[in-house]
């Protein structure tokens, strides 16, 4: 029997301590049925942001709202009695519906990259305390009146900061002679996690307003009621960049799922590859927060719903994930502003009561695992 090496082409699909195995039924396996699922996700997805847009406390038939989204885009004449309709539909739920599919996407992709670089099945793109670093720097901000040359987007700003800050105190704590164990980051992170909430009431508590309570609530909750179309530029490039960049080095992912002697001896660095994709899940959450707050279960629940499907190889999961969060909330931020109109949910209160029961189902399945028996 000859004994050779492996490449990273040709890593084998197994299940591994942390990262779940896929039942090997029904799944989309094919790159023909990978692509056709593709496309069936990315024409539900059309639908719902239609269908978004124009629902909500003053719905608006479809045909109306593809009309005055034509016009916008092609500079259209829109009748006088339209004109509310139309600022209405283009000025703020377009933005709104177009932000929830970029986030949803967004932490989808990051929560297969994250539970790849811990080894943890239960990682999500908060685990590293990035929304407990946001929500300082939102608060901080709120009180103390800083940034204030950013104008509106001073609290987005703070946001943003702060889950930098985060992410590079838990990189520094937790890398010992420039490697990075999976064990490390991960209880680093609950604790600078944890200090971080306790920096956060502090600052609420000496704070001479309620102002920084309802912000810490929009921080810890989640919303897009601040969407605008100056932040999806942003938005849009970096997530876009990063699900690119994570697809491309999804062989690597596949390796790593391995173990770190397996990454190795199929010459794979382990802590470099963990370092520059703390890096880049970092700075995804990190924007992803400043501009919507900490939603929860997204990137936990979709990828092992999409690894379900497709099995444990990241081109197939990295594929689908990104399209199946962004549809998911899109409906959950629906469903946040028209369920209690004219009041609004918080969209991490949607998405926890989804992700809760589908998480439980997924975890009695005797089927899928997440990482043994």
């Amino acid at each position: 029997m000859i004994l050779r090496n492996l490449t990273p082409t040709e890593v084998p699909e197994t299940s591994s301590p942390g990262i779940p195995a896929a039942v090997p039924e029904g799944r989309l396996h094919r790159p023909a049925a990978v692509a056709a699922t593709c496309a069936a996700l990315a024409v539900l997805l059309s639908g719902s942001v239609l269908l978004a847009i124009s629902l909500g406390p003053a719905p608006v038939p479809p045909a109306d709202t593809a009309r005055f989204l034509w016009a916008a885009l092609t500079g259209g004449e829109v009748a006088a009695v339209d004109i509310t309709t139309y600022q209405i539909i283009w000025e703020i739920r377009t933005p709104r519906v177009l932000l929830a599919a970029l986030v949803g996407a967004g932490l989808s992709a990051v929560g297969v990259a994250v539970q790849v670089m811990v080894r943890n099945a239960l990682a999500d793109p908060f685990v590293l305390g990035v929304s407990s670093g946001a929500a300082v720097g939102a608060v901080g901000v709120t009180v103390s009146g800083g940034l204030a040359g950013l104008g509106l987007h001073a609290v987005s700003g703070g946001a943003f900061a702060g889950a930098l800050f985060a992410s590079f105190l838990v990189y520094f704590a937790s890398s010992r002679g420039g490697a990075l164990s999976p064990l490390r980051l991960v209880l680093t992170g609950v604790c600078v996690s944890f200090g971080l909430q306790a920096v956060m009431s502090v600052i609420i508590y000496l704070a001479p307003t309620s102002e920084a309570t309802s912000t810490v609530l929009y921080w810890t909750m989640g919303s897009f009621g601040a969407a605008s179309w100056s932040v999806l530029p942003v938005v849009t490039a970096t997530v876009l960049l990063g699900i690119a960049v994570l697809h491309r080095r999804s062989r690597s992912l596949d390796v790593m799922a391995l173990g770190d002697e397996t990454a190795v001896s199929l010459g794979i660095s382990p802590d470099r590859q963990r370092r520059s994709l703390l890096v880049l899940a970092s700075l995804l959450t990190g924007v992803m927060v400043a501009v919507s707050g900490a939603i929860s279960f997204v990137g936990l629940v979709m990828p092992h719903l999409v690894r379900l499907l497709t099995g444990a190889g990241h081109a197939r999961v990295l594929a689908l994930a990104p399209l199946a969060g962004a549809v998911f909330m899109v409906w959950a931020d629906l469903i946040a502003r028209t369920l209690a109109a004219p009041r609004e949910l918080p969209i991490g209160v949607i998405t926890a009561l989804v992700g809760v029961p589908v998480f439980i189902t997924l975890m009695r399945r005797k089927s899928y695992l997440f990482g043994g028996r």
